[in-house]
């Protein structure tokens, strides 16, 4: 006896309102493999387009999606993915200087506050 797997159907919001899909899924697919479909398609005159699956972020139903769940691990009582689902797209920005966030603080230099209480 085969197991059939429901098809869901899902497009994806982009940041400045345009849509990719809607797309037929079956239930065993993985978000990293949306998020690898959302790359392929991404609209080539979007500027600061997401170069990784890792610099996008799928969120449904207010729940931000991990990689290495399927749709069905994904499915809640409160949303149930049936009909076309819309899915947003949240692209991390580009990072300018990464050597930024590894400030250790003993740098001199910068801004600092520099007020003295009495």
């Amino acid at each position: 006896m085969s197991v059939v797997q429901e098809q869901l159907e899902i497009k994806f919001r982009l940041p400045d309102g345009s849509d990719i899909g809607p797309k037929k899924y079956t239930e065993a697919t993985t978000v990293s493999t949306l998020k690898e479909s959302i790359l392929a398609e991404w609209p080539k005159e979007l500027e600061n387009g997401p170069k990784t699956i890792n610099d996008l972020k799928l969120i449904n139903a207010g729940k931000i999606l991990e990689n290495n769940k399927t749709l069905a691990e994904c499915r809640s009582a409160i949303c149930d993915l049936t009909g076309v689902t819309t899915m947003h797209v949240v692209v991390k920005p580009p990072s300018q200087d990464r050597g930024i966030e590894k400030d250790d603080g003993n740098n001199s230099k910068g801004n600092r506050c520099r007020c003295t209480i009495l």
